[in-house]
């Protein structure tokens, strides 16, 4: 598994130190099921604007519930590692809610 798969707490930690630092951390969230150059260039815009990205993504069983049976096409663990793959992004986590708001408030 790649270190840059957080859990919640580990997470957190990553955050207070960057806040630590005086860096900025820029947060966004998706299903990222099938990942097309339109996701890449939204991260390098997202990543543009702090000093580290963090990228939540949906689990199996809330992108179920979004988007119904048959989804997602990649399961949550192998959409994790592809957007860790990625240079431009920081961190990655997984979330169960239909929403990320639990990881933001």
């Amino acid at each position: 598994m790649s270190k840059k798969i957080l859990s919640k707490d580990e997470l957190l930690a990553a955050h207070a130190r960057l806040r630590a630092a005086g860096e900025k951390l820029v947060f966004t969230n998706g299903v990222f099921d099938i990942l097309h150059v339109g996701h890449v260039r939204y991260l390098e815009q997202a990543r543009g604007l702090g000093d580290a990205l963090v990228v939540a993504i949906n689990s199996d069983a809330s992108v179920r519930a979004l988007k119904g049976a048959g989804r997602p096409l990649i399961n949550e663990g192998e959409r994790a590692e592809i957007l860790a793959a990625l240079r431009t992004v920081n961190y990655v986590i997984v979330f169960d809610d239909v929403s990320p708001r639990s990881l933001i408030a």
